[in-house]
């Protein structure tokens, strides 16, 4: 089946839902989505969006924080935008009615979460924040926004000039192609290629994967976020217990109830993502368990219903006042190459969100900084498009250079179980080494051909395809910085300072800065003209 239309969106999450409910003022939008609308990892985020709301906040304050917790591996333009456009897109959501969680005096409630100076998260639903605001954007999304389930993207497909011009998909009914003017990514991270997640497990990098098997720039797949605290039962990740748990008084401790933080950074239980991540990993190497200590939080049933049901669900009783936890893969901070409007080094080929790299959340990203990336960049790349975008008149496509050569894949429980052991909180050569001969090497799947693959084959090879970016950027960046930490280099080197990891077409270089010079600007023409 073929379908033409003006806008294919990939992914269901926030930032295609935002970008969405933007762009049908004046497009036609087929939306495109491998699972349900409401199976996505923005709707299962608890932890809140990040945006200066109050009197006592400033948003130089939280720019400091989000370069602070990154380590400084940022665009910091790009930041800024995040920090200020972010503050009048989600007081625009708060006007049109999200129900933001309120105190009895009925101010906006602000917590506060690890690696913020002050106190500046928003809540819905205590901690439902994703599932409410997916659920508010679904309700605006108009008619002319068709919604296209479990169905999977494949391949992107390009024109003569280069520019991307649509996407083949599947599903239980056979193969689709859809033409555009423009194919926006926004299919979310890649948290699934390891074995414990806070992600959906069909979270493994498929956007990530179709842009650079369509040549587009990739880069940051070293800096994997490590969240430390998932429910974690008999040896298996449960879900997530937010970070706002923290924030609200809980505490990590051993088995025998020692804090585990102590003395170890400025700001304790809530310092940034991979210092506690790190902590509680040495810890459980050690053959401890890790909790979380809740006894300091007052009505927790009600200020955490969705972690009170997740604990229930797996006879963890809220009673006993401690959550048994371990660190698990939650943010992809690389991806594929994007300035603030979406723009990729592919023309009119957009990504926005998780899967994309804007350079916002640095080595390691900011307490409940997704969201507000999600809405924020959502609305910047669709507003761009309202006042420039045009219609593509070139469908012809160049011969296909694919091939019928098969990747050689390891069963995915395999591939989960060896990422995380060799490429998750901690790395070394050695191990990463042992893990690169069994991934395919990043400049072998460019022409690879999924037509004849059934859908999980095609989410399996994806999974390939991320991992070994992951490995291969996490062997090249020789230093710890942020979420990438290196037991054989564990310290920051002052040479990989503002130096980006980019593969592109089969080759992996370093360069300063994320951008090539002029890259964007070349865009432009070919984008917005």
């Amino acid at each position: 089946m073929k379908i033409e239309t003006d806008i294919v969106i990939i992914g269901s999450g926030i930032a295609a839902l935002q970008a969405a409910r933007v762009l049908s003022k004046r497009f036609s939008i087929h939306l495109i989505t491998k699972s349900n609308i409401r199976n996505s990892s923005s709707y299962r985020a608890q932890g809140g969006i990040a945006a200066v709301i109050s009197q006592e906040d400033h948003t130089s304050l939280h720019i400091q924080d989000t370069l602070h917790a990154g380590e400084y591996h940022h665009v910091e333009a790009h930041v800024e935008q995040l920090v200020k456009v972010g503050k009048d897109a989600v007081q625009q959501l708060i006007n049109q009615d999200f129900p933001v969680d309120r105190t009895v005096q009925g101010d906006i409630s602000l917590g506060l979460e690890g690696a913020h100076s002050k106190p500046r998260i928003l809540h819905s639903g205590g901690d439902a924040t994703g599932k409410v605001l997916i659920e508010h954007l679904i309700k605006e999304l108009p008619q002319n926004v068709e919604v296209h389930e479990h169905e999977i993207a494949y391949e992107l497909l390009l024109n003569t000039s280069g520019e991307c011009i649509g996407v083949k998909t599947k599903n239980d009914s056979g193969d689709s192609i859809y033409y555009a003017s423009y194919v926006i990514l926004a299919t979310g991270g890649a948290g699934s290629v390891y074995a414990c997640t806070s992600n959906c497990p069909d979270s493994v990098g498929d956007g990530i994967a179709l842009a650079y098997l369509a040549g587009a720039q990739i880069t940051d797949m070293e800096f994997v976020q490590f969240h430390p605290s998932l429910l974690y039962i008999n040896g298996t990740a449960k879900g997530l217990v937010s970070e706002a748990v923290r924030g609200a008084g809980g505490y990590f401790v051993d088995e025998n109830g020692n804090r585990l933080m102590e003395g170890k950074h400025p700001l304790g239980d809530l310092a940034p993502r991979h210092v506690t991540a790190y902590e509680m990993y040495k810890e459980r190497a050690k053959g401890n368990e890790v909790y979380l200590d809740i006894s300091g939080i007052a009505d927790f049933e009600r200020k955490f219903p969705t972690i009170t049901q997740i604990c229930q669900e797996n006879g963890v009783s809220i009673s006993q006042e401690r959550i048994p936890i371990a660190p698990g893969s939650h943010f992809l901070m690389g991806g594929v190459v994007a300035d603030r409007y979406g723009r990729t080094s592919i023309p009119r080929l957009l990504a926005v969100g998780e899967v994309a790299c804007t350079g916002v959340h640095g080595a390691n990203r900011l307490a409940s900084n997704s969201l507000l990336e999600g809405i924020t960049f959502g609305k910047l790349m669709a507003e761009k498009l309202l006042l420039n975008g045009t219609k593509q008149w070139n469908f012809q496509e160049p011969p296909s250079l694919a091939s019928d050569e098969r990747l050689t894949l390891l069963a995915k429980e395999t591939l989960q179980n060896e990422m995380l052991d060799k490429a998750g909180v901690i790395r070394s050569i050695k191990d990463l080494i042992k893990l690169q001969k069994l991934l395919p090497t990043y400049n072998q799947v460019e022409f690879f051909d999924f037509s004849g693959c059934t859908k999980q084959q095609i989410e399996l090879a994806f999974m390939h395809i991320t991992a070994s970016l992951i490995v291969n950027a996490a062997l090249l960046r020789k230093e710890s910085r942020g979420a990438h930490i290196r037991t054989d280099f564990p310290s920051k080197c002052q040479d990989w300072q503002n130096k980006w990891v980019v593969f592109e077409k089969g080759k992996m270089n370093v360069r300063d800065g994320l951008y090539e010079q002029n890259q964007t600007a070349n865009d432009v023409k070919a984008i917005f003209q």
